[in-house]
């Protein structure tokens, strides 16, 4: 037994639902034994909510169904410590199946499972690595966002400094408190840095022969960033557009893939890279404006994704260009990799990821052409766009070919229902309190 299992008192499962927002139950320590073997019990709709945790009106995982049992069992990452609380409390991520063991098609872990597995059956395998940005923020009763005092100097921000040291060690107990935090939980941190934004950070995660774990990583890094700020008496939020007039908040993703041998199937040697290489960057442009919910999928996401604001919107790529939705980095062979820009930091990372993976391999099973490279400004080109409305966005992931090919029919209509429903509350009346909970949520 490890030596934080010995004095834990809690039990936390949890599953990530279609926003990726924690889903489960506290129980004692005691029940990690019998939960390992014969799992636990919630209804299917739960991994169906909205952003407010409310049922899904028109859902057929509700009422029509009688609201019925899925059955969730532990995944393979095993018993994690909670660093953000007080009381020693282990966490169990789960998830969910059918009463016959089948995996549950609504359950956005099993939709990344199944894409890995497309890649699997190929002989390859792709390494994926996460960026994230994400802002600390002032606790506040109001809902108005303000730059948080940072523990070492006592005062606030007034402008963002981006690659400051100075600003890593204003915030170095909170940081080293996250570095501790993200060992404990086995999540890869590796470059921390001061961003554009007034109190904004990005962290990178280390690339993993795993999309899932490199999905889990993510998820449990949001959740970590999220609690240790809380216990440093400020919060932290990974809104893609928390201030309109700062940097908005990107998760970007890196990827390669290796053959069986352990080759990097993008490498030949060149700058150019091989023929595969372009089949998944053409596979990854062709499903880019249908994917565009999945990448912005609330409200405030729309707000990253304007020209000019350091976040793609141009259907197009280029090698060593940040303005694109899709970068070839420089760098050795070895290292080819596609870094996928378009996901802002409020995205479900089994979804995001998924959507990537997805679309770059049906690229590569098609033979899919890629258009040429991009040099210069993407902002001040005609190209393609992604979709600049969210009405717009949900309508064209519902109705994409493309998207059907990545993601069961079943989670593309949990996932369309979840967010008409959340596009209804924001725009009605009576909505500011709403918005208020909204914004603790992502």
């Amino acid at each position: 037994m490890s030596d934080w299992l010995k004095e834990t008192r809690a039990l936390r499962l949890v599953a990530a639902d279609l926003n990726g927002v924690g889903r489960g139950k506290r129980m004692p320590i005691e029940a990690a034994e019998k939960t390992a073997t014969s799992g636990s019990r919630f209804p299917f709709s739960a991994l169906n909510v909205d952003i407010w945790g409310e049922d899904i009106e028109d859902s057929p995982l509700v009422l029509e169904s009688g609201d019925r049992d899925g059955f969730l069992y532990p995944t393979e990452r095993g018993l994690l410590p909670v660093p953000w609380l007080t009381t020693p409390t282990a966490m169990q991520p789960i998830w969910m199946f059918d009463e016959d063991g089948t995996p549950f098609d609504g359950d956005p872990r099993h939709a990344l499972a199944a894409v890995e597995q497309r890649y699997t059956d190929k002989g390859l395998q792709p390494v994926v690595a996460t960026e994230l940005e994400f802002y600390l923020v002032a606790l506040s009763d109001t809902g108005e966002l303000t730059a948080p005092k940072a523990p070492m100097s006592q005062d606030h921000s007034q402008i963002g400094n981006v690659l400051s040291v100075w600003e890593l060690d204003r915030f170095d107990p909170f940081l080293t408190a996250l570095y501790d935090g993200c060992a404990a939980m086995g999540i890869p941190a590796e470059t921390a840095t001061s961003e554009v934004g007034v109190g904004q950070f990005e962290f990178t995660l280390t690339h993993q022969a795993s999309a899932i774990k490199a999905a889990d990583d993510t998820w449990f890094f949001k959740m970590l960033v999220k609690g240790l700020a809380r216990q440093h008496g400020f919060a932290a939020t990974f809104m893609a557009k928390p201030y309109l007039d700062q940097a908005g908040t990107g998760l970007h993703m890196h990827f390669s893939v290796l053959d069986g041998d352990g080759r990097n199937v993008f490498d030949d040697g060149t700058d150019t890279g091989t023929p595969m290489l372009h089949h998944a960057i053409g596979g990854c442009l062709d499903a880019l404006a249908d994917s565009t919910v999945i990448f912005a999928p609330h409200a405030n996401s729309y707000a990253r994704l304007v020209p000019g604001a350091h976040a793609p919107t141009g259907v197009c790529w280029a090698y060593e260009n940040r303005t694109v939705a899709v970068r070839v980095p420089s760098g050795p062979g070895v290292a080819r990799r596609i870094e996928h820009r378009c996901a802002g930091g409020d995205v479900n990372p089994y979804l995001s990821i998924a959507a990537v993976l997805g679309a770059a391999l049906n690229g590569i099973e098609d033979a899919q052409t890629s258009p040429l490279p991009i040099t210069g400004n993407a902002y001040d080109q005609d190209m393609p766009q992604m979709h600049a409305n969210w009405t717009k966005a949900i309508d064209a992931f519902a109705q994409s070919p493309q998207i059907a090919r990545i993601f069961p029919a079943q989670l593309i209509d949990n996932f369309t229902r979840t967010k008409r429903q959340e596009h209804r509350v924001l725009t009605g009346a009576g909505h500011a309190d709403h918005i208020a909970a909204y914004l603790d949520s992502v």
